[in-house]
């Protein structure tokens, strides 16, 4: 008996030390870097993340992928920490943050802020951001590495072999069929990007949308393992009626962290590169969707896709042209 004792005694220490010794084991990081081509100068760079390691963590090591499905994903974990971020006390980290991603904060209207959501959803100077002046041009809603899509009816999405389902993205089949066959552009924001979006075109808000939903990372670090999550974080839907480019659906994507999606346009006339909104602490996504044929995405955007990299794009610049 003392023998069976001693025995379930050591099974319980050593089943405690795996589980332990799990919960600290870090990936190597190496084999997890987010590389992306700099449109400016085309050249390959690696992505400086912040928070990199607990990402890793989180999704790649049993233990955090546990934690994130019971607790990170929590709509309450985001908005905790979104109000820390606005606490006084969070000043204080603003000043390391800027020198370890090299901030340029002299482009920003205000360089002192109270808090460090203040700092995040900093505004920029307009010549900062110029925007693409050609009529039937698409400019970049926002600041952050673009993937593009042809025709969704066609492209595998983010990783092969899942197909973006745009009816449970879109939750409504009548809208999702008017959008079939269409394509595509999202643009992830990381926490060192500027976090304020814009209109990509000029026209009419016909319809807003908001989806309820988790807060996954948006970041490729965590796609790789949960591709899906774009149809299960939280989300809004904002339909713009145009002119030269029929109807558009633009959507913010709300992610780990993100304390808010704050919607701060007034009325129903927008124009190409007004402010829409803005993001608060956090990575975060905006996704263009178009319909059929109705516009020509540029092509660097496109072939840098079909390589697997993301582009890294600023917000105004041109991404697509309307067909004739």
């Amino acid at each position: 008996m003392k023998n069976l004792r001693h025995k379930k005694r050591k099974l319980l220490f050593l089943f405690a030390l795996i589980v332990l010794l799990t919960a600290f084991w870090m990936p190597d990081s190496s084999s997890h870097k987010i590389k992306y081509i700099e449109r400016s100068s085309d050249k390959v760079k690696v992505e400086e993340v912040a928070g990199e390691k607990w990402l890793i963590w989180l999704y790649n090591n049993p233990v955090g992928r546990l934690s994130t499905k019971a607790i990170v994903k929590r709509k309450f974990v985001s908005g905790w920490y979104g109000k820390m971020m606005d606490s006084p006390k969070s000043q204080e980290k603003i000043s390391s943050f800027i020198s370890t991603y090299d901030i340029d904060t002299s482009i920003a209207i205000m360089e002192d802020f109270s808090n460090f959501n203040e700092f995040f959803i900093r505004k920029l100077k307009k010549s900062a951001r110029p925007i693409d002046a050609m009529e039937n041009s698409v400019a970049s809603p926002a600041d952050g590495k673009v993937l593009a899509w042809e025709n969704l009816d066609e492209s595998d999405f983010i990783v092969k072999g899942y197909k973006f389902n745009l009816s449970e993205y879109l939750q409504d089949d009548e809208l999702a069929k008017k959008f079939a066959g269409g394509s595509m552009m999202l643009f992830r924001l990381c926490p060192t990007d500027y976090h304020r979006f814009h209109f990509p075109v000029s026209g009419v808000v016909e319809e807003n949308k908001k989806i309820d939903g988790d807060y996954y990372s948006v970041s490729p670090i965590a796609i790789k393992k949960i591709v899906e999550l774009f149809c299960l974080n939280k989300r809004e839907l904002t339909l713009i009626g145009t002119k030269d480019f029929g109807d558009i659906i633009m959507s913010e994507i709300g992610a780990t962290m993100v304390g808010s999606i704050i919607n701060t346009y007034v009325g129903d006339t927008v124009a190409k590169g007004q402010e829409k909104g803005y993001f608060k602490f956090g990575g975060s996504s905006v996704l263009l969707i178009f319909e059929k044929g109705k516009v020509t995405i540029d092509r660097d955007i496109l072939e840098n896709t079909k390589k697997g990299f993301e582009t890294k794009i600023f917000m105004g610049e041109r991404v697509a042209i309307g067909k004739e």
